[in-house]
């Protein structure tokens, strides 16, 4: 086989990278380790930026979206028991974030990427990246029996933290970052309509909790936990109890209880490889980056790289400049960086920390009352929360 650019991963990332490619007349083949039945059911947090809705429309990608997806003109940010709204569109000219599960958008991407050239190949198992540092790579695999190479141009890596891509990069050419909190979050799928409209962050002496939604019916919480916490100790009556406790506001707002329809722990942590860009292999998603969940920044990051990266490879493509590809690393890295400080202060400002001694705690108070009450502090939140430009 012989394409001009092999993606690694049928996540977001390759998908959304597979699409702004055809639209350049560029060929393209997503290799993917697992089944589509389970690339569909894999169910991951959907809080859309502003670039992100309007990239996703740009390709094709936007029609479902349009009609299922719940815009978020602001959030409600709790604590000492008083709720504040950080309002959107008052501070960044109009912009606002749309909730959409992860698992629509991947469903969306993988419809239209077999509307057009069908070019998935899923249970691709044994992938090997071969010769990247060469004109000509290559990537190897197994499916349904068969050996197969696949040679390209170049190769994306958008095959998650835990991928081959990464891996194959020498060690010594790796930089990496990494911060581990000592926290995680419990979260909880509820059979219950959500009680408003918009997310409600809320910062408590019991610990962090998150309300969200995922669609007029489906309420999805959080609650913040230790990381090794065993579920048995969570009952459902323990955990809306608690949800109680943490989302009091002194305004009247009451969740829905309903069935809970499942409960996980979900670990913290930031992560980057600066590394982004060995020889003909490029990084892009979760291979490159690892952010906690507080700034809802994951799937809006990896829009972030494969519009970059797409640009580069136009520019390759169409006249042999390799500038853009040569930028990649330090442009992408930039916005990466903004998101990842986004999410370090997101979580830093709501959760309680196990070892923080009153001043750090005053400290947390006094900065959730300056960002939620002053225009420049929630201009601050607003911008960085509907998404910086990409590129």
């Amino acid at each position: 086989m012989k394409t001009q650019v092999a993606i690694i991963g049928a996540g977001p990332a390759g998908l959304l990278l597979a699409q702004l490619l055809r639209q350049n007349a560029i060929d393209c083949v997503i290799l993917e380790a697992r089944s589509e039945e389970y690339v569909l059911s894999r169910i991951r947090a959907g809080v859309l930026e502003h670039p992100t809705v309007e990239l996703l429309h740009s390709i094709g990608a936007g029609d479902r979206l349009g009609r299922e997806g719940l815009p978020h003109e602001g959030v409600d940010i709790v604590f000492r028991g008083e709720k504040r709204r950080i309002d959107f569109p008052s501070l960044t000219d109009g912009k606002k974030v749309t909730v959409y599960g992860q698992q629509e958008v991947v469903k969306d991407l993988i419809a239209l990427k077999k509307d057009f050239d069908g070019q998935i190949l899923f249970e691709a198992e044994n992938v090997q990246l071969h010769d990247i540092e060469s004109d000509s790579p290559s990537v190897s695999f197994t499916r349904h029996g068969e050996d197969v190479v696949l040679t390209c141009d170049f190769i994306a890596g958008c095959d998650g933290f835990h991928g081959v891509s990464r891996q194959t990069i020498p060690q010594d050419r790796l930089k990496l970052f990494e911060k581990v909190y000592p926290f995680a979050w419990l979260g909880l799928l509820a059979e219950a309509a959500p009680a408003q409209d918009e997310l409600i962050y809320s910062y408590h002496q019991n610990g962090f909790a998150l309300f969200s939604m995922r669609s007029p019916e489906v309420t999805r919480l959080y609650l913040q936990c230790h990381p090794e916490e065993n579920l048995d100790e969570w009952p459902d009556e323990r955990v809306w109890s608690e949800l109680h406790t943490r989302l009091e506001s002194g305004d009247g707002f009451r969740l829905n209880e309903g069935k809970i329809l499942r409960k996980d722990v979900t670990p913290m942590r930031s992560f980057v490889c600066e590394t982004m860009r060995h020889g003909r292999l490029f990084l892009a998603g979760d291979s490159a980056h690892i952010v906690p969940p507080t700034g809802a920044k994951g799937l809006n990051l990896a829009a972030g790289d494969v519009k970059v990266l797409n640009d580069a490879l136009v520019a390759f493509f169409k006249s042999g400049s390799t500038d853009l590809l040569d930028a990649y690393e330090a442009t992408a890295l930039k916005r990466v960086w903004a998101a990842e400080r986004f999410s370090w202060f997101m979580t830093r400002l709501l959760h309680k920390f196990p070892d923080g001694e009153p001043f750090d705690e005053a400290i947390q108070i006094a900065d959730l009352d300056y960002f939620t009450s002053s225009e420049a502090g929630r201009k601050t939140i607003a911008e960085n929360y509907v998404g910086l430009p990409f590129g």
